[in-house]
């Protein structure tokens, strides 16, 4: 199945997913999950649910299964390849395309389904792999690079809000890291974290008071009812140009593999 938007750019939905809700060690590597599989993690799975999150997708940005990347010329070794497999989610979004104030478009790559009603608290392992140019740094510094991002509903007892997008901001990466892909980026022990709306005034964790990612759940963690997911998803925008892709994207013991045709779910390892 493929999502249009615009006129010659195009957002194909990608498919095979399942969630992971328990801890585990480190990615250093992953071996792929069978549907015989009767744990927690592979049980809440379904082969149908990842794909372009169309509520929060602004503009005509590309988020897109695909082959590759490779290199960039002369670059050899691991850094050379995705990650796993031969595929990555490729991501293009524009800065300056839309009437809307900001004028920048926004592109959401996730799943709606089978995170919704896992614990925000059972969060133990986040992270992905990033493909970084030295033009995407031109056109927004060290840092300009995509999120991950949960919906969730924090459940605080200072605001009735029951919205509230939890965003992980990457480090800036170094300048051996561009023009090649990225070694795993931990977004529990590096980058900062917001939430967006009334939590993240209420837990001092906003946009502009970014926090880590520990202090951010014990934030969320205030005594009462528990913060639960909506969603989860690989995210860029609204603010700078960036064209570029991701592989790998972690949550908790589960590797989701961004292939051309498909997202291949693995066990981290």
């Amino acid at each position: 199945m493929k999502a249009r938007f615009g006129v010659k750019r195009k957002a194909a939905l990608g498919i095979t997913a399942l969630v992971a809700i328990a801890a585990s060690a480190a990615p250093v590597s992953a071996t792929t999950v069978t549907h015989t599989d009767t744990d927690t993690d592979t049980k809440w799975g379904r082969s149908d649910h990842w794909g372009v999150i169309t509520r929060n997708t602004i503009g005509s940005p590309v988020a897109a299964l695909r082959n590759g990347p490779f290199g960039s010329f002369g670059v050899t070794g691991p850094s050379a390849r995705p990650p796993f497999g031969r595929g990555s989610l490729g991501i293009e979004v524009a800065d300056h395309s839309t009437s809307l104030t900001p004028p920048s478009e926004a592109a959401d790559f996730g799943n709606e389904v089978d995170f919704f009603g896992a614990p925000v608290l059972g969060l133990r392992q986040v992270g992905f792999h990033v493909f970084q140019t030295g033009e995407n740094v031109s056109y927004g510094g060290a840092a300009n690079l995509p999120n991950i991002r949960f919906e969730i509903n924090p459940n605080l007892t200072a605001t009735p809000s029951t919205y509230s997008s939890m965003v992980w901001n990457p480090p800036a990466l170094p300048t051996t890291d561009l023009n090649r892909w990225s070694p795993y980026l931990d977004a529990t022990t590096t980058g900062t974290w917001f939430l967006t709306g009334a939590a993240g005034t209420a837990t001092n964790c906003s946009l502009s008071h970014q926090c880590t990612f520990q202090d951010l759940l014990t934030a969320l963690n205030d005594g009462g009812t528990q913060p639960v997911i909506y969603s989860a998803a690989v995210s860029k925008g609204r603010d700078y140009m960036w064209i570029g892709a991701v592989d790998g994207l972690r949550i908790n013991s589960l590797v989701y593999d961004f292939e051309p045709t498909m997202v291949r779910v693995r066990r981290a390892t």
